[in-house]
């Protein structure tokens, strides 16, 4: 996505961002709803033990083991969804141990008790892991009635069970990629935070680089000009050659600070740009060839290598102590030649300037050269293929 186009508002992506947290504390709320509501499915179980003839004191273990698995449930069910795995585990090995004696005390007809556990399962655990905990509860229990089964209902309740299984095994899948949707989106709203601000200070250093290096220069010309002019000493030229100090102190300060954003809708001109670069390096003194005309320029890479210019322009003043500068272009190229010391950091693309410079040729078709000359001096090339090909 090009930095003059089309681009994020890191308003919108930090909105974006915001919403997982809303989203996982919403899933939770209902999670707590639903799993209340499914409890409330173990009330006819306790009715029924109300109405067996077995000793008072068993039909209050009875219900109250009910009560525990219930509660263990609604607890469990939301409470460990985003814990470590080894806490989900510990759940579910308390809810299968809770099953298995309300079942053993209950006989195999509370196999359907089970349904929970595996409802559990599926909805905290990862996709295999949770196969392979089903499957192996799901085959113990097969095993088992197989064994000890009496009547056929006991199979039926098997069958419920897998059923019950294999549908909340594919809820879960889905609400565990829906979980994973979340978590994409917020991280593409933050990738997209860190791409507005990345344009944001490529395009501030375009922007006011070369008129702060320009503001400098000029400032630093005004105060030589005073000391050499005969007149240092009376308090007045003193106090102005103060004052031009501190202007070029305080721009060169915000030269420094200036590395980041934004005009992402304002287009350079080529050939203001080679007007100011001849403005600049003459205050600079600097002596400068440079073309009079850019219409032989291709149209779309006018913009692209105004920014060339710019930047280049503005390395010149600031790092090299060359005496001369040079730029020729042509259709599909544009150079700029100097007789001073390379960047710091050369050979290579230095700095942020021309890092975003490689970024905006590349959206044109084109390619940055940059590099010290074999015989002394630095340049800096971008070249479009012929016809964009």
């Amino acid at each position: 996505m090009g930095s003059q186009d089309r681009h994020v508002s890191p308003v919108v992506a930090a909105d974006a961002a915001e919403q997982e947290p809303r989203v996982m504390l919403g899933s939770r709320r209902w999670g707590v709803v639903v799993a209340i509501f499914f409890a409330l499915f173990l009330v006819p179980d306790a009715l029924e033990v109300t109405r067996r003839d077995l000793p008072a004191w068993l039909k209050v273990l009875s219900i109250a083991g009910l009560l525990v698995y219930a509660v263990s449930y609604v607890v469990l069910s939301v409470g460990v969804w985003h814990s470590p795995l080894r806490y989900r585990l510990a759940a579910l090995a308390w809810l299968t141990v809770l099953a298995s004696v309300l079942v053993a005390t209950e006989g195999l007809g509370g196999l359907t008790l089970y349904i929970y556990v595996v409802a559990v399962a599926a909805l905290t655990l990862p996709t295999r892991l949770m196969l392979l905990f089903n499957g192996g509860l799901l085959g113990t229990l097969l095993l088992v009635v197989l064994v000890w089964g009496e009547t056929r209902s006991h199979f039926g309740s098997w069958l419920a069970l897998l059923a019950i299984a294999a549908t909340t095994g594919m809820m879960g899948m889905l609400l565990r990629n829906g979980r994973e949707l979340v978590r994409t989106r917020h991280e593409l709203a933050n990738l997209a935070v860190v791409t507005e601000r990345e344009r944001v200070a490529r395009d501030l250093h375009d922007v006011l680089g070369h008129s702060l290096t320009t503001i400098t220069v000029k400032a630093g010309l005004a105060r030589r000009l005073l000391e050499t002019s005969g007149q240092a000493g009376s308090a007045a030229v003193d106090q102005a050659i103060g004052e031009i100090s501190d202007l070029e102190r305080l721009s060169r300060l915000a030269l420094t600070e200036v590395r980041a954003t934004v005009s992402g809708y304002r287009r350079a001109s080529l050939a203001a740009e080679i007007a100011g670069a001849r403005a600049a390096l003459a205050a600079g003194q600097i002596l400068a060839d440079l073309p009079h005309a850019v219409d032989d320029v291709r149209e779309e890479l006018h913009e692209p290598f105004a920014y060339l210019v710019r930047e280049g322009v503005t390395n010149v003043l600031r790092h090299s102590g060359a005496s001369r500068c040079q730029i020729r272009l042509g259709a599909d190229w544009l150079e700029i030649t100097d007789n001073g010391a390379a960047p710091p950091g050369s050979p290579g693309l230095p700095g942020n300037g021309l890092t975003g410079l490689r970024e905006r040729l590349a959206q044109a078709g084109a390619a940055l050269e940059a590099g010290a000359m074999p015989g002394g001096g630095y340049r800096l090339r971008g070249q479009a293929t012929v016809n964009g090909d």
